[in-house]
Parts: structure tokens; C-alpha cells; sequence
């Protein structure tokens, strides 16, 4: 074999393809041998290396094989040029939701976990930290409207107002102090889900906190709970409260056992 050349299995190695990938291409005229041995062999150079990395790289952002020989054959520094831009664009599109991907699973895994690790039937009063969210307008319940009137205008205030954001999140009620300590809760008072780049926040500070199973807005005896351990333990609500669906449809098939966390700000009596 020819020095500072490569075999045919040892260019599929390395360029981590196959033998008939290669065989393929030589066939269409797409990356044909360096060499052609007497025996019928073919022989790679090193330089073709980068050419069969461009090659995959065009074919994992969608290009057919026709499209790339096409822009190799009439390859020009200025053709490439235009080309891997658009290229590059749509990596980091691509980079962007993977990123948006991975942070909603994890979302979602840390939840689950949390869940598994709850003891339903207590209740606490724990300090919580500051989170980011995005907190959508005040609802409106004029007219007969009721929650799922009020999720579908969350949806569209906040895609107008963020129009590339990843809207996959869980969504979670929260309900103003006020409305807590009248002892109404039956709609949040506004919609929100946690995210990095939220421009509201979850305050910093105690909340009482406890657990329930069941359905959608069907978790009254949680709030009754709640409020009866903050008045025991000398506390008063003193902002809002946050409820949220720890196992949901997501985890849990049965949609009147899913298991509910609800979150009220309060604040020792003086």
C-alpha cells in the first residue's frame, strides 16, 4: 500500500462509516478513492478525511446526497461559505432545543424524584429560596369563564410576549394571599411555570407547605390542613400561595390521583 494513504476498512474507521457507505459514494461520484491499486484496491488520502466529515455533517442537517455532490462538485470558497453559514445557523437552532429539551426533562425528573420522597400526610413550614418564573396576567373569571378559558389566554399572552421560548414546561396555579385567607380557591388567580430566564420570582422565604392526591383543582382538604397548622404554629399567610402537580399525567394514568404540593408564603406572628 502506497505510504500516507489509508485502505478502504481503515478510511471507514476513521471516518467512522462503513465499507458500502464508501462503496456508495464511489458508485454516485459523491467521494471517490485517491487511489486505484492494480489489485482493485482503493485507497483514501488523510485530506478526503475532512471532505467525508462535511459530507456527514451536510447529511445530519437534512441535505440529500444529490444536494452535496451538487456543492461539492462546483465547490468555490464563496459557495461554502454561504452554505456553512445556513449550516452553522441551524446547529445552534438545533442546539438550542436540545438545550430546551434537556432542561425539561430534568424538569420533569426532578419532580418525580421529589414526589417519591414526600410524606404525603405531613405538613411543614420551611424556608424556600428565591426561583425565577414567568407569571402570566391576572385571570379573568368575568362571564362564565372559568380555568381552562383562563390556560388558554395564558398561553397566548405569553407566547406574544415570548415568541421563541419553550412553552413544555408544567404549568401550576398560583392564587393572591387575599383569596387564600377568604378561603377561595377554587381558580388560580394566575398561571405560571419555572424557568431560568423568568423575569418574575417565587419570594425567598418560609412557606408553609403540603401534600394531597387527587385531580385537577379538587385539593381543598390540603388548603383546610394548611391553614389550620399555620394558625397552630403562629403564623399568618403573608403572600401567595403556589399549587402544583408534582406526579401528574405525565407519571400517574389515574387523572384523580395525581399527587398535589400546595405552597403558602407566611411569615411568623410578632
Amino acid at each position: 500500500m502506497p505510504k500516507g494513504i489509508f485502505s478502504i476498512s481503515a478510511f471507514a474507521k476513521y471516518s467512522r462509516t462503513t465499507k458500502d457507505t464508501l462503496l456508495h459514494y464511489d458508485r454516485i461520484g459523491l467521494l471517490s478513492p485517491n487511489i486505484r491499486g492494480g489489485n482493485g484496491y482503493r485507497y483514501y488520502s488523510p485530506a478526503q478525511l475532512a471532505t467525508m466529515n462535511v459530507i456527514r455533517t451536510m447529511q445530519e442537517m437534512g441535505l440529500s446526497l444529490v444536494e452535496i455532490k451538487g456543492l461539492i462538485d462546483s465547490r468555490n470558497p464563496e459557495n461554502f461559505d454561504v452554505t456553512f453559514d445556513l449550516q452553522i445557523t441551524k446547529i445552534e437552532g438545533k442546539i438550542e432545543e436540545l438545550i430546551n429539551s434537556r432542561a425539561l426533562l430534568k424538569t420533569l425528573h426532578h419532580y418525580i424524584q421529589e414526589g417519591l420522597k414526600v410524606d404525603e400526610s405531613a405538613l411543614s413550614i420551611r424556608h424556600l429560596p428565591e426561583v425565577p418564573l414567568i407569571l402570566g396576567e391576572e385571570n379573568d373569571y368575568s362571564d362564565g369563564k372559568d380555568d381552562y378559558d383562563a390556560i388558554n389566554v395564558f398561553y397566548q399572552k405569553i407566547n406574544e410576549k415570548y415568541p421563541k421560548l419553550n412553552l413544555n414546561y408544567p404549568v401550576w396555579g398560583l392564587f393572591a394571599g387575599e383569596r387564600i385567607r377568604n378561603r377561595d380557591w377554587k381558580y388560580p388567580s394566575r398561571f405560571y411555570f419555572y424557568h431560568p430566564k423568568g423575569d418574575k420570582k417565587r419570594e425567598a422565604g418560609k412557606y408553609a407547605i403540603g401534600y394531597t392526591r387527587g385531580g385537577y383543582g379538587k385539593c381543598e382538604d390540603v388548603y383546610i390542613r394548611l391553614l389550620n397548622h399555620i394558625e397552630k404554629e403562629g403564623y399568618v399567610v403573608s403572600g401567595d400561595c403556589y399549587e402544583e402537580y408534582v406526579h401528574n399525567e405525565i407519571s400517574i394514568p389515574d387523572d384523580t390521583n395525581y399527587l398535589i404540593r400546595v405552597m403558602i408564603r407566611v411569615e411568623k406572628l410578632t
